[in-house]
């Protein structure tokens, strides 16, 4: 097979430092905007980044050329930066250390995307570390 094929779907989830609720709705758009062209820049191609005041969750096409945890580290430092360089916030900006990474079956991206589409309406029945607990659980990954 002279050629390397590639697809591999990503549900990354990252959450804002102590959790705390800096992401307004009238910042939002402009920090997952600014999300969305890293990646793109980076070569990840996005299906949807959305997310709560205390955290962010991001459906893209992986680079098969990056690594998960390069990309992501570079998504959050950019758009931290971004974030305290526009002042789009009154206090000091980070994000949380750490990430939770998934990949998604062809055959769920479609679930997975009207999750993430879903998330204000999701999260007036489920804590965010209650949804951080199930994906470990539902992905098999002991957090211990």
């Amino acid at each position: 097979m002279p050629h390397s094929y590639n697809k591999i779907w990503i549900h990354a989830i990252w959450a804002t430092k102590e959790r705390m609720p800096f992401i307004s709705k009238n910042v939002e758009s402009k920090v997952y905007d600014f999300m969305k062209q890293q990646l793109i820049d980076l070569g990840c191609p996005v299906r949807i980044i959305n997310g709560m005041p205390d955290h962010v969750h991001c459906l893209f096409l992986l680079n098969p050329q990056k690594a998960i945890a390069d990309v992501i580290k570079q998504v959050k430092g950019s758009s931290s930066h971004f974030i305290n360089e526009q002042n789009l916030i009154e206090d000091k900006f980070a994000w949380q250390t750490g990430y939770a990474s998934y990949s998604v079956s062809e055959s769920v991206v479609e679930k997975v995307f009207q999750y993430i589409r879903n998330q204000k309406a999701h999260h007036a029945k489920k804590t965010f570390q209650e949804e951080h607990d199930s994906f470990l659980k539902l992905h098999g990954v002991n957090d211990k």
